[in-house]
């Protein structure tokens, strides 16, 4: 164990030097004779490295989970295991929570990417602009007594400011809001599905048809109301509107 720990101090150290002295490549091509040597910068590694954490990172800074969540639940509503496939549900969420976040993203391009990239900025201070926009977003959609219960031993934030709140109370904060307003929103969308399969239990069983399985009747029903009322443009709708 000991072992794995220094291994791992090791290569964390490692990882941080490397990242600090831009000079070191990480890759470099040489070309036969003529040829333009070109090669990647060893500051780039942390950005690399940051990759396999781009999922956690959709999940708790951004309204993905919210939308992933509701539309998973109106399946489930709906009595059907695999259809839309995850893969569908999936794609729809990551669209919308791209144009739901488009706000906070092109203030991020704006004021953080572009002058980090055209050299005025560093890193640190590009870090500190982009997250600026991230935790205001976030800090409008949580809710006062799920910050508090992450912030209670820290008295020197403030909700109302910003800089305050840091991203390691924030980000659980706003997760549990995210996940109390989907289960409300998916309450409201499964609600009418739950009535359809009661009325057509209750009929089945008063005709004795017991055993007809209720599903291959509700489906239908439950399609149909969800096609009659446009039921996708009012589920996005909402989705939208409820940021």
């Amino acid at each position: 164990m000991r072992r794995l720990l220094a291994c791992g101090a090791l290569m964390a150290f490692s990882v941080v030097a490397l990242g600090a002295d831009s000079n070191v490549p990480l890759l470099s091509v040489t070309p036969g004779a003529g040829g333009q040597v070109i090669g990647v910068p060893g500051a780039s590694l942390p950005w690399l490295l940051l990759f396999p954490f781009l999922p956690a990172l959709l999940l708790a800074f951004t309204a993905f989970t919210r939308i992933a969540v509701v539309l998973f639940l109106l399946r489930q509503g709906l009595g059907s295991p695999t259809a839309p496939p995850n893969l569908v549900l999936m794609g729809l969420a990551v669209l919308l929570t791209l144009f739901v976040m488009s706000p906070a993203l092109k203030t991020i391009d704006a004021e953080a990417y572009e002058p980090f990239l055209a050299g005025t900025l560093s890193v640190n201070a590009a870090a500190e602009k982009a997250a600026t926009p991230l935790k205001a977003f976030m800090l409008r959609q949580t809710r006062a007594e799920d910050l508090g219960l992450f912030a209670a031993d820290d008295k020197a934030i403030d909700p109302k400011q910003i800089d305050s709140v840091p991203l390691a109370t924030l980000a659980p904060a706003f997760l549990t809001s995210e996940l109390k307003t989907a289960f409300q929103i998916g309450f409201m969308v499964i609600l009418p599905f739950l009535v359809i399969d009661l009325v057509v239990s209750a009929v089945l069983t008063a005709l004795g048809m017991i055993m007809l399985p209720p599903q291959l009747v509700s489906l239908p029903l439950k399609l149909l109301l969800f096609v009659t009322v446009d039921g996708w443009h009012l589920l996005v709708g909402s989705l939208i509107g409820s940021f």
